[in-house]
């Protein structure tokens, strides 16, 4: 959401499955109760208070609680406090309906460009750090730590929950969200979404559907079939909000199949109310409504900051509208049932957030988010064991990407002021983001974490401005690690998937000084490596959190074993995915030259709506590699270990559920972590194969441990338009126990009942 972004400018240019998961999948398939059951049954209470609560209201005060305010455009507006933040609205005393405050986002209680002055938070690593992890338990403990923060300072709405896949890896806020599988983005989001609302408060699940892109995204028209659809973007949300059933969700920017997605029938309607039965409310995102009756009609509950969009049409245009006949007033009833719903059901309505901030205990909230970044760092390279980092080692460089004072951490609404301050924020002086995002470290120093974990090396650091010192530095070392970045933000794209600042000719040339070259990644997501051959050893850091130097430097060091694995493919070039650079970018920087030129019209330059189709369909990532037969440079799921993992003794069973059974074996000489993967096709479909099943198993050397997957029902059906529903068909399905993406060395089959599932 571009909060202050749209604030500051105001009328802008643009017009502008762990074994967790098997566990429940089993119980739902023989009729027990499950955890969503279980909140179903607790929403159905929740809703008849609901309605007893409405039935008691005036029109006005219905009227008042679809619509909120943007507190920093909001002044007067309220005789109530207005914190600096994302949302706020008035309760009803007389009824007891509370107070609501709001406030960002997935990674911590963001505090973009410091608004309220002197606030920090505990900051988690990226969201594609934590689906490295393949761990719902790291994202439940996050969201949980998170959410306690937020209840903390008097907010009771976070607005978390990013599951929007990956389908471009030049997506400026590909760094929020969980990857490109919806097995993986929608356990994960599910677990971090319960982890928020165990603090009785509430979490959305967002942006409701296909904000794929930040180039145009206001103005985009997402195109897809519905099968396509259901089977890929739709089943990461439907996934996420079983698992953490949400007490709100969040519509997009921009347009799907030709509607605004906060006016879109068929997504608001028919899917998520009436196929999905949530009982929640949606809200908007800030500045994406467009219209009173048709928006209210579609389904859409909740206007939010309403400064932020063209008009209050959920305010007295809505009560026009209502007592015109054109939204009945069942219609708006339902509304706020739904808002109210969700607040009960969370428990956010019978808990008042304190009347004055906490301080949180942020050094146990930062050992969270140093756990979640330790499993979430990937180490994709590393030729003739290089590392970890031998205890001999004397003389060692780091090079460049700040590392002698922090860590790189993503730009945007998810903008955390973290426990430490920033030792580096650098404004932008264009673009987007350029009113509410700057480039920001956390005060994590992989440099001083490194010298405290090796008190015996020389440790040095050159920040790789001067050629001739950086690599007289890396050739008289023992050892040179390079700390590459790419900085990434909401609202803007990245122009294309190379290191900026020519980092990847600097990485070449100490490479060609010094053998022994690791390279540390700090990127939202892929980038090319044109030096890959070059560098025995690299290691996937994302921006990893307030905690990420430390995190870092035990996994360099050995302390921590790696055990993260991509939650997202690496092309191997720009040619490889369906797309190679960020639809629309040519007219916006078009429509930006134009207005550079004539300051003087540049309100009138407004990129109008654009088509972005989505050719690939529900073969997202990985399966677009398989289905076009091409090999990505690091493939999904591939993470490598300081160990080694052996598996054996397959079993497969069909019947009415899929499920493998094997023997996980540490034969290394380390404790480690092993996530195995169940990918699964039927035989003569013609389809790529499809994450079914994955969990993460710690071992200590020389351990076996019996596991079992069981593939999730959706990911085996294929979604059928004309039932309409899941339709899982008879015959035989090949199983590929895996290690990644790629990998079919172990393939077994069983044959599969048919069988039909509500869509």
């Amino acid at each position: 959401m571009t909060r202050l972004n749209a604030a500051l400018i105001g009328a802008s240019m643009l017009g502008l499955a762990g074994a967790s998961a098997a566990t429940a999948q089993q119980a739902q398939q023989r009729g027990a109760a499950t955890p969503a059951s279980a909140a179903r049954a607790d929403n159905t209470a929740a809703r008849t208070r609901a309605q007893g609560i409405v039935a008691r209201m005036t029109l006005d005060e219905k009227i008042a609680l679809v619509h909120s305010l943007f507190p920093p455009m909001a002044a007067g507006k309220t005789t109530n406090e207005l914190i600096p933040s994302a949302g706020h609205t008035d309760g009803i005393p007389r009824l007891g309906v509370p107070l609501v405050r709001e406030s960002d986002a997935s990674l911590g209680v963001a505090n973009q460009v410091e608004q309220r002055r002197g606030d920090v938070a505990t900051a988690l690593p990226s969201g594609l750090a934590t689906a490295s992890s393949f761990d719902p338990e790291i994202a439940r403990a996050g969201g949980a730590m998170i959410g306690s923060e937020a209840r903390s300072k008097r907010f009771n709405v976070l607005l978390a929950g990013g599951v929007n896949l990956t389908r471009d890896a030049w997506n400026g806020r590909n760094f929020e969200y969980l990857g490109e599988d919806p097995l993986l983005a929608g356990e994960l989001a599910g677990a971090h979404i319960a982890g928020v609302q165990s603090n009785r408060i509430v979490s959305t699940v967002k942006h409701f559907a296909l904000n794929s892109q930040e180039t145009g995204r206001t103005v985009a028209d997402a195109r897809i079939g519905e099968q396509a659809l259901r089977e890929s973007d739709l089943l990461a949300f439907e996934l996420a909000i079983e698992r953490g059933n949400p007490g709100s969700v969040m519509c997009a920017y921009n347009k799907v199949n030709g509607d605004w997605a906060c006016e879109n029938d068929f997504l608001l309607n028919r899917v998520l109310k009436r196929d999905w039965g949530y009982r929640g409310w949606v809200m908007s995102d800030w500045g994406a409504v467009h219209s009173t009756v048709k928006a209210a009609n579609a389904g859409l509950d909740q206007q939010s900051g309403q400064e932020l969009d063209k008009a209050v049409f959920f305010g007295p245009a809505l009560k026009q509208a209502v007592q015109a006949g054109q939204v009945p007033v069942q219609r708006l009833n339902d509304m706020v049932v739904r808002y109210l719903t969700g607040l009960i059901e969370t428990g956010a309505y019978d808990a008042p957030v304190p009347s004055a901030a906490q301080t949180p205990p942020y050094a146990q909230h930062a050992e969270v988010a140093q756990r979640a970044a330790e499993a979430g760092i990937v180490l994709l390279k590393n030729d003739g064991n290089l590392l970890p980092l031998a205890r001999t080692a004397k003389r060692i460089v780091l090079i460049g990407g700040s590392a002698d004072v922090g860590v790189l951490s993503g730009g945007g609404s998810s903008q955390v002021r973290s426990v430490g301050g920033a030792p580096i924020e650098i404004p932008l002086s264009s673009g987007g983001a350029s009113s509410f995002a700057r480039i920001t470290y956390h005060a994590s120093s992989p440099l001083l974490a490194l010298r405290k974990a090796l008190p015996g090396a020389q440790i040095s650091y050159v920040d790789g401005r001067n050629l001739n010192a950086t690599l007289e530095a890396a050739k008289n070392a023992d050892m040179a690690i390079f700390f590459a970045t790419q900085w990434t933000t909401e609202a803007q794209d990245v122009a294309d998937l190379r290191l900026p600042d020519n980092q990847d000719a600097l990485i070449a040339r100490v490479a060609a000084v010094q053998p022994k070259t690791v390279a540390v990644m700090e990127t939202g997501g892929p980038v090319l490596m044109p030096w890959l051959d070059q560098v025995p050893a690299v290691v996937q850091a994302w921006y990893p959190g307030q905690r990420g130097g430390e995190a870092i430097a035990n996994v360099l060091t050995g302390r921590v074993n790696p055990s993260g694995r991509l939650p997202i493919t690496f092309p191997a070039s720009a040619a490889q995915p369906p797309r190679a650079a960020p639809v629309g970018l040519d007219r916006l920087s078009s429509i930006e030259a134009q207005a550079a030129a004539d300051p003087g019209t540049a309100s009138n330059a407004v990129l109008p709506s654009f088509p972005v189709d989505y050719v690939e369909g529900s073969d997202v990532g990985y399966r677009w590699y398989e289905k076009k037969g091409m090999k990505p440079m690091f493939a999904f799921g591939l993470g490598l270990s300081y160990t080694n993992f052996a598996y054996r003794n397959p079993v497969v069973s069909g019947g009415k559920r899929l499920s493998i059974t094997f023997d996980v074996v540490n034969t290394g000489r380390t404790e480690g972590a092993d996530v195995p993967q169940m990918y699964v096709s039927r035989d003569g479909a013609n389809q790529p194969m499809r994450l079914a099943g994955f969990t993460r198993v710690m071992l200590k050397p020389g351990e076996t441990r019996r596991v079992t997957l069981t593939a999730e029902p959706r990911i085996i059906a294929d979604y059928d338009t004309k039932l309409p529903g899941w339709r899982v068909r008879a015959g035989t399905y090949r199983v590929a126990l895996a290690r990644d993406a790629s990998d079919r060395t172990m393939v077994s089959s069983a044959t599969l009942d048919a069988a039909t599932m509500k869509p």
